[in-house]
């Protein structure tokens, strides 16, 4: 349970690092967000879960 915990509080600090570093880029990025096909946005999700998993994988190895 404590990695899960960690692993939140990982995503929160990379995630409120970016909206602090590059809050404009973030708001074009979100205005743009419609534009997006949900194809593109469910395969880049996938994507990402699949690079994260083998991250934790090969890190946990």
């Amino acid at each position: 349970m404590d990695d899960l915990f960690a692993a939140v509080g990982l995503v929160m600090v990379l995630e409120g690092a970016i909206y602090a570093l590059f809050p404009t880029a973030m708001i074009d990025a979100m205005r743009k967000l419609p534009e997006i096909p949900p194809q593109v946005i469910r395969l880049s999700g996938l994507v990402a879960l699949a690079i994260g998993w083998l991250i934790v994988k090969w890190v946990r190895g």
